[in-house]
């Protein structure tokens, strides 16, 4: 069953996405962001390629031709039957919606900020996944930072 991390308390959501894609980067463990809002996938793309600033964090496009060989894949949507299975490690919901097809994930991470377009519906998905009984780890960036 899909173990779900809350990561909470992020001053800008993107940014702490970012962080955790970082870490989960020097863990060797593929992931794939799920970012349905084209214009948020696009910001996300363009952070990542300078961000960390001391790093670098080897991304591209679920449909690029180098998904296969590249950890970090961001993705429009999930139901898509092309992608690496590598790909079904891992996924990083930056969508404010229970992402499609989530259960066939070992991990899924929310990120969520202090902002109420962002948290609000991150308590309705929490509450989701709560009642359906999916294990449930909630990590505080005001008490630790990544």
């Amino acid at each position: 069953m899909t173990k779900v991390f809350f990561i909470h308390g992020a001053n800008n959501r993107l940014q702490a996405a970012a962080a955790w894609l970082f870490k989960a980067c020097g863990q060797k463990q593929p992931v794939l962001v799920y970012a349905p809002d084209a214009a948020l996938a696009d910001q996300f793309d363009r952070m990542l390629w300078s961000q960390p600033a001391i790093g670098f964090l080897p991304h591209c496009r679920a449909d690029s031709p180098l998904a296969a060989e590249t950890p970090i894949l961001i993705a429009d949507k999930l139901e898509t039957t092309d992608m690496p299975s590598s790909s079904d490690q891992r996924l990083l919901n930056l969508s404010n919606e229970v992402p499609p097809s989530f259960s066939r994930f070992e991990q899924l991470v929310e990120i969520v900020s202090s902002d109420d377009a962002v948290r609000l519906p991150a308590r309705d998905r929490f509450k989701f996944y709560r009642d359906r009984g999916y294990e449930i780890q909630s990590h505080d960036l005001n008490k630790e930072p990544l």
